[in-house]
């Protein structure tokens, strides 16, 4: 079965602008998610779904693969459909664009979860959550499963609600990788917005308010670091990878203009 991974990486960012770029000890960020991503023993290939030309410049400069999207998608996933909608294959894996530390143990899990079950449209993964900082922030998706391993709900809330202090409480936190068979996720992005998904900011709750199951695995691996929304996540990440590689910190830490000219050297 053929599978394939698609990393939407838009360059403008509210909060942190050309963080795709963002220089991280000499690479930009969006060569650590390739290069992760291409660690995937299941992935045919690889590709990123991008909205800028400097993004596509930055990603064939290092040797990957990129397609120039539309500027226009709502979210990652519309735009991983435009390019998987060409692409032979029977599997599309997502692979969020601002996870430079991303385990690709984690991509094959995913895959995995749609090759063993053909009933399986859509999976993603997540993790056990004991910080309580985590359980409340709302930046930290929560999600609750059925007994069969299916999504019941994703929340920014802390779920389940604990009102028996007495009860065993398990949380668990969404890590952001979606598979999809091809056929779905072309279906899916034609899909009506829904009362919770624009509640809560969550795409995937269009899936579950349409009526469509989401496989959810247990990863068996530990979470690499912090999505890179921010400046503040951008810094724990660098320092993250200085420890391991040994790096000097960059003399500029801003993301944008200051990042695409540290692609460029």
């Amino acid at each position: 079965m053929r599978v394939v991974g698609v990393i939407p990486s838009r360059y403008d960012s509210t909060r942190l602008p050309g963080k795709p770029l963002a220089d991280i000890c000499g690479k930009p960020m969006i060569q650590y998610v390739y290069e992760r991503a291409t660690g995937s023993k299941l992935l045919g290939n690889v590709i990123v779904a991008t909205d800028d030309e400097r993004i596509v410049e930055a990603v064939q400069g290092f040797g990957g693969e990129a397609a120039l999207t539309s500027p226009d998608h709502p979210n990652g996933t519309s735009r991983v459909a435009e390019v998987a909608r060409n692409m032979d294959t029977d599997i599309v894996i997502n692979i969020q664009g601002d996870e430079p530390l991303i385990d690709s143990r984690m991509i094959d899990e995913v895959v995995h979860l749609l090759l063993s079950d053909p009933d399986v449209v859509t999976a993603t993964l997540c993790s056990p959550l004991d910080d309580p900082a985590m359980i409340n922030d709302p930046n930290v998706v929560k999600v609750v499963l059925d007994r069969h391993g299916d999504a019941l709900y994703f929340s920014r809330s802390p779920i389940p609600y604990r009102r028996n202090e007495a009860e065993d409480c398990a949380y668990y936190e969404h890590i952001g990788i979606y598979g999809f068979r091809k056929e779905f996720l072309l279906r899916y992005v034609e899909l009506p917005e829904t009362p919770l998904s624009r509640l809560e900011s969550l795409e995937q709750l269009r899936i579950l308010e349409s009526g469509y199951p989401i496989r959810v695995g247990v990863t068996k691996y530990p979470h690499g670091g912090p999505n890179v929304n921010t400046p503040e996540d951008l810094e724990k990440v660098r320092e993250m990878v200085r420890r391991t590689i040994g790096c000097d910190a960059p003399e500029n830490t801003a993301g944008g203009e200051a990042a695409a000219d540290a692609v460029e050297k």
